[in-house]
C-alpha cells in the first residue's frame, strides 16, 4: 500500500494506546540531514485519511515539527517539500519491539473508504505518534472500530489539514494549547494520562 524511506537520528516520543493494522514498509538507504525531525518518505498507492483531510496517491514528506511546547506535531509535506498539505497533532504511541523499518498503524474501513492513519513509528524507535482526530470523525472512527480514538474539538481542527498552509506561529500555537481527550465506541469521552518528554537535543 505504502513505501517509505527515512532519515535517521532522533527524539524518542512516547505512549499508549492500541492498533488495529500494522503495515511495515521497506527502509531505502539512509540519507545525510537533520535527523531529530525524524522525516520519513512515505509513498501510497491509495488514499489515505489523516486527522482532517485525504491524502490522495503519492509521495509525502512526514516531519515532526521544532516545537518548544510538549505537544507533538506532525507536518505533511508534499515530495518536493515546497507545500505544507496538513499538520497533525499526535501524542505518544507505544510498542514493545521497535521495529528496523518505518511502520504505520490504520483504522480498519468499510471496503472501498480510504483507510485512516491511526499512529507513526519512526524506525528503531519504541515511542510513536498516535493521531489526534476532529471530534465528531474520532465518535466515528470508534464506534467503527470499537476501540478507543483520540479527538480534539471539531473547531480546534480547522486549521490543521488546509492544503498549502504554512505553519504559522499563530497555527501552531493554537495546536499546542489543543486540548486532547479520547471518545470511546458508545460516544462516552475517555480520560487520558499524556506522558510529557523533554525536547530532544539536535
Amino acid at each position: 500500500m505504502f513505501t517509505t524511506t527515512t532519515q535517521s537520528k532522533g527524539i524518542r516520543h512516547i505512549a499508549a494506546i492500541f492498533c488495529v493494522m500494522a503495515v511495515s514498509t521497506t527502509l531505502a538507504p539512509k540519507a545525510a540531514a537533520d535527523a531529530w525531525d525524524k522525516k520519513t518518505i512515505v509513498t501510497f498507492n491509495a488514499p489515505v485519511e489523516v486527522p482532517g483531510k485525504v491524502l490522495q496517491p503519492g509521495t509525502y514528506v512526514f516531519k515532526v515539527l521544532d516545537s518548544a511546547s510538549n505537544r507533538t506535531i506532525l507536518q505533511i509535506w508534499d515530495k518536493d517539500e515546497k507545500h505544507l498539505q496538513a499538520m497533525v497533532l499526535g501524542v505518544p504511541d507505544y510498542r514493545l519491539m521497535p521495529a528496523e523499518k518505518p511502520v504505520l498503524n490504520f483504522e480498519e474501513q468499510p471496503s472501498g473508504s480510504p483507510e485512516a492513519l491511526k499512529a507513526w513509528f519512526y524506525p528503531g524507535d519504541n515511542y510513536g505518534l498516535e493521531m489526534v482526530y476532529p471530534h465528531m470523525r474520532a465518535a466515528e472512527l470508534a464506534k467503527r472500530t470499537n476501540q478507543n480514538v483520540l479527538s480534539m474539538k471539531d473547531s480546534a481542527a480547522n486549521n490543521m489539514a488546509r492544503p498549502n498552509k504554512t505553519a504559522t506561529d499563530a497555527s501552531v500555537q493554537e495546536m499546542e494549547k489543543t486540548d486532547v481527550a479520547g471518545v470511546s465506541p458508545n460516544g462516552e469521552p475517555v480520560a487520558l494520562e499524556i506522558v510529557i518528554l523533554a525536547q530532544p537535543e539536535k
